[in-house]
């Protein structure tokens, strides 16, 4: 068992770290009081080739491995919440459900221009009456000819009035509960699609998040992801990718608290001499501790089954769980460690305990995914296999360079 990194991990782990640091975490603070996505935030993580780092080479990506996703996640959201939230829905979400489901066709003319950053994606899955209980959806897709035409609301998108692409589940059976359910490729600029922002939100207010509505919008057939009665194996494939990003990303909002905590009670002192020293300060410090090594290992597992093309719902699911849960807690101990300061956005513990609590409600609340869990257990779960796995990790076969892309 070898827990160490190889160089090309090193490498992107480095790269989006100088990135976060020096272009990130210095105006962040601006753009979450404004509730605005910063405007240069996807041309610059297009450009340094974030957007597509574990896509293959020969499909507009930088042919990284699954574990470097999740070392990217963990840093980007070590200097914003917003960042790895990009990553989650136009990457996790959407790129790597193309990359799993879709056909040669649909990867040159979708998948390509997304992992280059030419495009951003985006993925419809929640609507206003119907968030963990998806088969309760209401939006529809009627067949007529060589399309479809669809009709309904997403809402709490990321990204909804940015991407250019949209992954989109409706129900082509209504009678036929979660095999009733059909996964689509909808462009933004499709008539009858509108998307608007929705303000006011209580975290990840320096990101993009909105509704998606469709009127009678015509998709062709050929838009089609997977086959008709497949939507609801295309969206829980989509959600163990999403899980990932967001387990990881949970995991830097851990870190992120545990060093602006350690160096506030180096500084700050009371009955002359550092917070530091008090044991109760230690002891918060020791958990965020535990809280980190532990949250980071769990990502790591499901990482690693990713490379090996092994099912990993089980997995990723707990490290979601234990991983954003654990982000809620050292938020709020870094608040109270800052005292009176983690009550003022003049520090960034404020914003961290904001963010962290979109991590327990999206992408499965934690009482799902302790539901999930339990029914492993108890043997009621038993995953079996989708009509594809997202495919096992080849460097050679990743980094290829075939004429058609280059």
């Amino acid at each position: 068992m070898d827990f160490s990194l190889n160089q090309e991990q090193l490498a992107a782990q480095k790269m989006v770290r100088d990135y976060v640091a020096k272009e990130v975490i210095p105006v962040v603070g601006e753009w979450d009081r404004k509730q605005e996505l910063n405007p240069a935030t996807l041309p610059r993580m297009a450009e340094l080739g974030i957007l597509g780092i574990s896509i293959p080479v020969r499909y507009g990506g930088q042919g990284f491995d699954y574990i470097t996703l999740g070392l990217v996640c963990e840093e980007l959201e070590r200097g914003d919440t917003t960042s790895r939230v990009i990553m989650s829905v136009h990457f996790g979400l959407n790129s790597l459900s193309l990359l799993q489901w879709g056909t040669e066709e649909q990867k040159q003319k979708f998948l390509v221009p997304q992992a280059r950053g030419e495009k951003y994606a985006a993925f419809g899955l929640t609507e206003p009456g119907a968030g963990s209980d998806v088969v309760n959806m209401t939006s529809t897709a009627r067949r007529v000819g060589d399309k479809y035409i669809l009709n309904g609301e997403k809402m709490w998108i990321s990204l909804a009035s940015k991407a250019h692409h949209f992954l989109v589940i409706a129900k082509t059976d209504p009678s036929a509960g979660h095999k009733g359910m059909t996964a689509f490729i909808v462009t933004s600029d499709m008539p009858g699609v509108t998307t608007g922002d929705i303000h006011g939100k209580l975290g990840v207010r320096a990101g993009s998040t909105g509704w998606i509505n469709m009127e009678n919008v015509e998709v062709p057939v050929e838009n089609r992801l997977g086959e008709e009665g497949e939507g609801f194996k295309v969206a829980m494939g989509a959600l163990d990718n999403g899980r990932y990003t967001v387990a990881a990303g949970a995991v830097g909002l851990i870190r992120a608290c545990l060093e602006e905590s350690t160096k506030y009670a180096k500084e700050r002192k009371t009955g002359g001499k550092p917070i530091a020293e008090h044991q109760l300060i230690k002891q918060k410090l020791a958990y965020m501790t535990n809280w980190y090594e532990s949250s980071r290992l769990l990502y790591l597992k499901a990482g690693w089954m990713k490379n090996e093309g092994v099912r990993n719902t089980r997995e990723t699911g707990l490290a979601k769980w234990v991983a954003t849960d654990f982000s809620v807690q050292a938020a709020l101990e870094a608040v109270q460690i800052h005292g009176s300061y983690g009550f003022s956005d003049e520090y960034p513990v404020e914003r961290y305990l904001r963010n962290s609590k979109g991590g327990v409600i999206y992408e499965g609340t934690s009482e799902i995914h302790q539901l999930m869990q339990a029914d492993y257990v108890l043997g009621n779960r038993d995953d079996k296999p989708l009509r594809c796995e997202l495919p096992a990790y080849d460097a050679e076969y990743w980094q290829a360079e075939p004429e058609a892309v280059r």
